[in-house]
């Protein structure tokens, strides 16, 4: 019998809304792209990002803490936990009940509260730069600075935000228990929003104040897990050289050196497609034979078949 492939898929933020109602009306594609690699023949593991829900999350729990004065101000490491929940049960059941519709009844979903574990040593917390949340006025983010500690940025004329720190990730604490729900034949949604950033002292693992990159995360899922493919969804079929310029030029096949060729004339933005293709480059590295493939949602599908997207590998 032939071996399944396994892939790990990071979903961005357009494969889950930025809303209630647009969550759950977002997971219902998201989970008719995955199903159809299940009908390939393929072994799935799903990450996610959780930029819009951690933002809501962290504002609701600060806007509480000022409506209750004994109510403390919620930690941003608790608020990742709680969207990884609020996400994984809008698209576990999404995919439940799509799988149940093509008349697959053997596959069990479960969702992962993941921490991954950070350096506290990283550059990435003495500098914060990962904006979350929503926009303040001068005089309310004066408060959050004094009332919270959040270290409050001006953002290109809209207003000011929160910035947090996003570290690497150097640890799945969860690896075990996610393996061992993999091999046992479940599908898995782990390491949500990059999952929760934690700090090991000694046996005690506390929250950090940080987000981390989904993609960064998504990519140590998949070498932790010996997947053979990483498939990045994101806004665009593929990966472009000059980007929304009249030159731009739209990439089926990249291989690692000359990506990192790529990478190294800032060919792709900070924030944007870059982690994208560095988390790329690093799985395409770790081991021979290993895929990552960067492309659209709907194009998942067919992007495994070599039809379309941008496929990443050694020389």
């Amino acid at each position: 019998m032939k071996q399944k492939k396994r892939i790990v898929i990071a979903l961005g933020g357009n494969a889950l809304g930025n809303t209630l109602t647009e969550q759950m009306l977002a997971v219902k594609s998201t989970s008719k792209a995955i199903v159809d690699l299940l009908q390939e023949g393929c072994e799935v593991i799903v990450a996610h990002g959780n930029g819009p829900q951690v933002g809501m999350i962290n504002h609701a729990m600060a806007a509480l803490s000022r409506e209750d004065r004994s109510q403390t101000n919620t930690p941003l490491s608790v608020c990742v936990a709680m969207s990884q929940a609020y996400i994984g049960y809008d698209l576990q059941n999404a995919l439940r009940e799509e799988m149940y519709n093509r008349d697959i009844f053997d596959i069990p979903v479960a969702t992962m509260v993941t921490q991954v574990r950070v350096d506290p040593e990283d550059p990435a917390f003495a500098c914060p730069a990962k904006p979350i949340g929503h926009f303040m006025t001068k005089e309310q983010a004066g408060f959050a600075a004094e009332k919270y500690g959040y270290v409050v940025k001006e953002d290109a004329g809209r207003g000011y935000r929160r910035v947090v720190a996003s570290p690497l990730p150097q640890e799945i604490i969860e690896i075990g228990a996610i393996h061992t729900l993999v091999e046992s034949g479940q599908l898995v949604i782990a390491c949500g929003g990059g999952g929760i950033p934690v700090i090991r002292k000694g046996n005690h693992l506390t929250g950090a104040s940080a987000v981390i990159d989904k993609d960064f995360a998504s990519e140590l899922l998949a070498e932790d897990l010996n997947a053979d493919y990483l498939i990045i969804l994101t806004a665009v079929e593929k990966v472009a050289l000059h980007f929304g310029k009249p030159n731009e030029t739209w990439l089926d096949d990249l291989d690692t050196e000359h990506a990192k060729k790529y990478i190294a004339a800032h060919h792709f933005a900070a924030g944007s497609m870059l982690p994208k293709v560095q988390a790329a480059v690093k799985f395409a590295e770790s081991k021979p034979g290993r895929t990552a493939l960067i492309t659209l949602l709907e194009k998942a599908r067919d992007g495994i078949l070599g039809k379309t997207g941008t496929h990443i590998h050694l020389p």
